[in-house]
């Protein structure tokens, strides 16, 4: 058996400019890092007692004899990548349901990928698992999403990655200290709105719009380096929200469906009660609300949102990682 972990994200500013409309143009970038939420995949060898070659279990459970017969497009593509066609059980565990903003589909194709290889005998790295992930993701399923999620899931911690018309991707870790880090968790507060939406319903609509978009989308792309300004510097940590919140404009104006009344409405009250900024994880119209907002005010941005469920969180250093080999895989 084995078992993988792989965190779920939150990207802090530039999304979108990961999209191929925009990068194959420009350069594109993105600040994100990891969380400790995850995915749990594990991958065991089926018995041959069971009628089928090939048992799945997620949110459905699937037997079939045959990988072209797979109905979950992730696991069909995965497995095919990875060359594993028979004989094989693979079971998902998460700590937060998808559809929230969290790159929770890219976690899990990251992920099963490096279950997979693991399971025939094979080190990957996190370049390659990110690479897989997005031939799957983009490629094969032509989901109509960007590189940043595959990415950050697999390398992990706080991170510079930036998309290049050629179509390779350089991932930095971003220089700051640790007590810049510590100080910068402690004044991050997420939100869950309770509403879950498909990101490519949205992502397909930014696409077909980025060549008209295309300033405000470079200049969300240039908060990137005004934000790793801010974590280097240190002194002045609350500019972060002050970006969050630019980000959050710029981003709200791209589609019309990336935010909604309900939204605006408690982004407001959480700015009146102290958040300095904040913003709606993911590609938008739902999932969490994440804000910038010093200790001293942070009592009164829960009570503001006391209708939403607060989701307390730390940064996770590692991406995606082998959890456990049992001796027999």
């Amino acid at each position: 058996m084995i078992i993988t972990r792989t965190p779920l994200r939150v990207s802090f500013c530039g999304g979108g400019t990961d999209l191929p409309s925009y990068y194959r143009e420009q350069q594109g970038a993105v600040v994100s890092t990891t969380l400790n939420k995850y995915i749990y995949i594990t991958v065991n060898k089926l018995s041959r007692y069971f009628e089928h070659r090939i048992l799945l279990k997620y949110s459905q459970t699937e037997l079939t004899d045959s990988v072209d017969a797979i109905q979950h497009p992730i696991i069909r593509e995965a497995m095919r990548i990875a060359d594993v066609v028979d004989g094989v059980e693979i079971t998902s565990m998460a700590d937060i349901p998808a559809g929230t903003g969290l790159g929770s589909s890219s976690a899990y194709a990251v992920g099963l990928l490096h279950a997979l290889h693991t399971f025939k005998g094979e080190y990957v790295s996190a370049g390659q698992l990110a690479r897989e992930a997005c031939e799957i993701e983009i490629g094969r399923l032509r989901d109509p999403i960007g590189k940043q999620d595959q990415y950050i899931a697999a390398y992990g911690g706080i991170c510079h990655i930036r998309f290049n018309p050629d179509e390779s991707v350089f991932v930095d870790p971003v220089i700051c200290s640790y007590a810049t880090k510590k100080a910068l968790q402690g004044n991050l507060l997420m939100f869950y709105t309770g509403i879950t939406r498909r990101a490519g319903d949205i992502l397909k609509v930014q696409n077909e719009t980025t060549r008209l978009n295309m300033e405000a989308l470079t200049r969300m792309r240039d908060l990137c380096r005004e934000l790793m300004d801010v974590l280097k510097d240190a002194r002045s940590l609350n500019r972060f929200g002050e970006v969050l919140h630019r980000a959050w404009l710029y981003k709200r104006d791209l589609v019309q469906n990336i935010s909604n009344d309900s939204i605006n409405e408690y982004y407001e009250k959480a700015r009146s009660a102290g958040a300095i900024g904040g913003k709606l994880l993911g590609a938008g119209g739902g999932g969490f609300l994440l804000f910038y907002v010093e200790p001293q005010n942070q009592d009164n941005v829960r009570t503001a949102l006391r209708d939403l469920q607060e989701l307390p969180f730390l940064f996770e250093p590692q991406g995606s990682k082998v959890l456990y080999i049992s001796d027999d895989f």
